[in-house]
């Protein structure tokens, strides 16, 4: 080896060299195209198969997040359509996801709901609001025992609401596989 080719093999290669075939990134045409699909509502895991198919660029789920997220482009999540077909259709409110589960309402106003996580001790909790509209809240410990608090100090409901709260919660518990 002469040591006057040494600086000439030195010489800094391109990024093109470096890049395994087929994982370059997309150029600017195929970022446009990616828009486009982004637009046109596609999830990231469908244009990553498609990145690769049509330009045959190989990249990750988390790079496409990354180009996407670069190409500042924001993801669009497609709604199903509501059909109004049948108008004898039962109505199901939406309920949000943090809110606690209602369970069972009583023909004389009682309401018993459940929490959707339970403190630690407890089977099942949650809460009910009698007939006068007293809140109290209620837990299940491990070994089946009942306990209300919160509320009014002293109160005591009326023994109807007392025996359509028990109802209502054996009904609730059954519902979630007590």
């Amino acid at each position: 080896m002469i040591s006057d080719d040494l600086p000439e093999q030195e010489q800094e290669p391109s990024e093109e060299a470096n890049a395994p075939a087929g994982s370059s990134g997309p150029d600017d045409e195929q970022k446009r195209e990616i828009a486009r699909w982004v637009s046109d509502g596609m999830g990231l895991s469908d244009i990553q198969k498609k990145i690769n198919e049509d330009f045959g660029v190989v990249m990750t789920y988390m790079d496409v997040r990354f180009l996407v997220d670069d190409l500042d482009l924001t993801l669009v999540d497609e709604e199903e359509p509501v059909t109004e077909d049948d108008d004898d259709a039962e109505v199901v409110p939406e309920v949000s996801q943090d809110a606690p589960l209602q369970e069972g309402v009583g023909s004389g106003g009682v309401q018993v709901e459940l929490d959707a996580v339970n403190p630690p001790g407890a089977m099942a909790s949650g809460s009910v609001v009698f007939s006068d509209g007293e809140k109290k809240s209620w837990t299940i410990d491990q070994f089946g025992r009942l306990a209300l608090g919160g509320g009014a100090e002293g109160y005591k409901p009326s023994e109807e609401d007392v025996v359509e709260f028990q109802k209502a919660l054996d009904s609730a518990l059954r519902g979630k596989g007590f």
